[in-house]
């Protein structure tokens, strides 16, 4: 048996029986989640005007207090919501990354849960032993244009030091204010992120930042572990195997890092990928239940009683997964035969105003990829690459390509139709097949990293599947997960 699981099941098992109270509260709470889901926030891209309706109801809700804590550098309002008159204070912020949306859409589905009349008895010692402050949207900026950095092209989470940002200032200044006791760093991260030597996407990742690069643990540092381990608890029972822990080498520029050195214990945690998950909707959910669970253990104090070692025995963070892996594939080279692994992920590029994205692919890695993983795995042994060829006849538009037969074109060895008027608004196939342009010349086919995967799988010479844009379609059945083919002009 492995010892590592071992360890860590029996440290699960442990923690739900001994606090059967929030075990409960937990599976209640992810039972009844459709009830508090904030229904207007239902995609990642959402916006600063998104938030604004949202926030003034709870302006004018007694229960919360909201205030302008600070502006983005665009001169967006940065709001501090409070609720509770408890003696400890808990400070959670989201989205310093503008293009991070999931914990933000997890907190106001957190504020209906604590707006509601439910959980009366639970919420009667979260108010009374915890204040807690939610700035939602620290990067209004970037989230505007889904990006990483702010306006001023900086990443906010390494600006603690130097606090040349307006954000940065305002979430040093509030935290300061508060001498918050705990801290919550909500981010995103890449979903090929995977719970080290499994095949488990890292759903979701923690990290108590060391304050020091000596990475000691004093009562602060131990105080964030011990509730990482709380919460690691609570994503087991519903996402098994599919968390990872952060390497916490020293930053001294980052805020994780400094506030924990400041005295608040910083509890960072990273939303990856989820199976069939794109808009992480599911992970929301885990947010959202991990998250107001470990608030209750906080105001119930119980995180005191969990053994600082099993921290530790949370799998680190690895980078081993591709969105399709495909394994032994055939590719004839020079009169001879190869035998491949490929490694594809599908990059989001965004459309105009930044509410939506189609998919770009690319071959990322290839050769012997056998420590590597995959989302879906397709096992290619006895199927060999067949470049795919421009349908000799041209099309004039879309309506006509909706009325031909595309899986028979792709049976046929076609996996690029020539267009006559293609629509200057339009960034990307919407049909399982590619549209060049009338002039567009299309490279000789090579199989390479960097290349978009398109091509064919054929096998006793006939045309099994077809791989158009990373996206692998069985063509006995025409079934595939498919978004989008791409146009070349």
């Amino acid at each position: 048996m492995n010892f590592k699981f071992f360890s860590t099941a029996l440290f699960i098992m442990v923690t739900f029986t001994v606090y059967p109270q929030e075990n409960d509260l937990t599976g209640s709470l992810y039972e009844t989640y459709e009830k508090y889901k904030e229904p207007k926030l239902n995609k990642r891209r959402i916006k600063y005007q998104d938030l604004q309706p949202l926030i003034a109801k709870y302006q004018g809700n007694p229960k919360f207090k909201v205030n302008v804590v600070g502006k983005s550098i665009e001169g967006r309002n940065l709001y501090l919501i409070s609720i509770g008159t408890g003696k400890t204070n808990v400070f959670l912020w989201s989205q310093m990354h503008g293009d991070e949306p999931t914990a933000t859409q997890a907190m106001f589905d957190i504020f209906n849960f604590l707006d509601s009349e439910d959980f009366k008895s639970e919420k009667h010692e979260i108010f009374d032993h915890l204040t807690l402050h939610f700035l939602p949207m620290l990067n209004p900026d970037g989230a505007e244009v889904f990006q990483r950095r702010n306006r001023l092209g900086i990443d906010i989470n390494r600006d603690a030091i130097s606090l040349q940002s307006p954000e940065a200032q305002t979430l040093k200044r509030v935290r300061d204010s508060l001498q918050a006791d705990f801290g919550f760093n909500l981010h995103d991260q890449s979903t090929y992120y995977n719970a080290e030597l499994t095949d488990k996407p890292a759903t979701i990742s923690y990290l108590a930042p060391a304050y020091n690069y000596e990475k000691d643990i004093n009562v602060v540092r131990g105080n964030a572990m011990k509730v990482i381990v709380f919460m690691n608890a609570i994503i087991q029972k519903y996402a098994p195997g599919q968390v990872g822990r952060y390497n916490d080498d020293f930053e001294p520029r980052a805020f994780g890092d400094n506030i924990q050195k400041w005295g608040t214990s910083a509890i960072l945690i990273e939303s990856g990928g989820y199976t069939n998950d794109s808009e992480k909707q599911q992970i929301r959910k885990l947010n959202y239940v991990s998250i107001l669970s470990a608030i209750y253990t906080i105001a119930m104090n119980n995180y005191n009683e969990i053994p600082l070692e099993a921290y530790e025995k949370i799998p680190e963070n690895d980078r081993k997964l591709f969105d399709l892996k495909i394994n032994n594939i055939t590719y004839d080279l020079l009169g001879k035969a190869y035998r491949l692994d490929l490694g594809i992920n599908r990059t989001e590029v965004d459309k105009p105003g930044n509410f939506d994205f189609w998919y770009s692919s690319r071959i990322i890695d290839q050769g012997d990829l056998s420590t590597y993983y995959g989302y879906k795995t397709f096992d290619a042994t006895d199927f060999t690459v067949k470049p795919g060829r421009i349908y000799p006849e041209k099309v004039k538009n879309l309506e006509d390509l909706k009325k031909m037969d595309i899986s028979k074109l792709l049976k046929t060895g076609y996996t690029y139709v020539r267009m006559e008027n293609i629509p200057q608004d339009l960034k990307e196939s919407p049909f399982p097949i590619n549209i060049l342009g009338l002039n567009y010349k299309l490279p000789g086919f090579k199989m390479e990293v960097g290349i978009n995967p398109t091509f064919l799988l054929e096998r006793e010479g006939s045309i099994k599947y077809a791989l158009i844009n990373g996206f692998l379609i069985d063509l006995s059945t025409d079934e595939g997960t498919f978004k989008n083919a791409l146009i070349y002009r």
